[in-house]
């Protein structure tokens, strides 16, 4: 009874809102971030193998993992000669940030019980900012489905082309593809990179990452660049409590002459 209370509310995570887009439409949009981004499963595959993972070590990854941004940095760090448990650890950090997706989806969405564990695996930030940029439940529910299968299948079937192909071509250094991986995760970031904020954290991560690469070990840089955040954060926040001070100081002073 309360789920169809929910359900019946028109909201903009409801059903019956206003402005309901055609669900080809949004089946359309889901299609088109489902393809663009699935693609690049190619360049994981070739990445995964460059670094010394067999074929079917970088389907698991893609089929069980299945979240960009960590398997990349997987990888990497196994690929730059990084201890396994430094490489997952940085792996695990980046794909934390699911776990807040999911907090938001389980509201917008409202999916039954027994289909929330099938669900989460497909929680990442294509399916999510596809979701939340519709008007109604109907319409998130559909763009998520149709983002997550599309790109879940296209992502692991290029996995699979790129590993293989990765295996044929010998060793990818040789042909540049060691770089594939890395201009894959930033084309897929700048464009969240919305805020100043953002700006600064994303700055500053490249910066810690970058320069203390020749001095820590591989993957630890990547550890260390996850503090980018919390300091570009409070950095934020004390500004704007001076500024808030400032304000109201002077709004203080201009009583009294008053």
């Amino acid at each position: 009874m309360a789920e169809q209370t929910v359900e019946e509310i028109p909201t903009a995570g409801g059903p019956g809102a206003a402005g309901e887009r055609p669900v080809g439409a949004v089946v359309r949009d889901a299609l088109g971030v489902g393809v663009a981004v699935g693609l690049s499963g190619f360049a994981f595959g070739v990445t995964s193998a460059g670094s010394g993972l067999t074929v079917w070590q970088s389907c698991a990854l893609s089929l069980l993992v299945f979240t960009g941004a960590s398997q990349f940095a997987l990888v990497g760090a196994l690929a730059a000669g990084g201890n396994p448990f430094t490489a997952a650890a940085g792996a695990f950090f980046l794909g934390v940030r699911n776990a807040f997706y999911g907090l938001r989806l389980s509201q917008l969405l409202a999916l039954p019980r027994a289909v929330r564990p099938f669900a989460a695996q497909w929680v990442i930030d294509e399916t999510t900012a596809v979701s939340l940029a519709q008007p109604t439940r109907r319409n998130a529910r559909v763009g998520f489905a149709v983002t997550g299968v599309s790109l879940y299948l296209l992502w692991n079937l290029t996995t699979l082309l790129g590993a293989l192909g990765a295996e044929r071509i010998g060793d990818t250094d040789t042909w540049g593809l060691d770089a594939a991986g890395p201009a894959v995760f930033l084309a897929l970031l700048a464009p969240m990179l919305k805020t100043t904020t953002e700006r600064a954290v994303a700055a500053l991560a490249v910066v810690l990452g970058v320069g203390l690469l020749p001095v820590l070990p591989a993957g630890v840089p990547v550890l260390v660049a996850a503090l980018a955040a919390p300091a570009v954060l409070y950095v934020t926040g004390r500004r704007e409590q001076r500024a808030q001070g400032g304000r109201g100081g002077q709004r203080g002073a201009g009583g009294g002459e008053r």
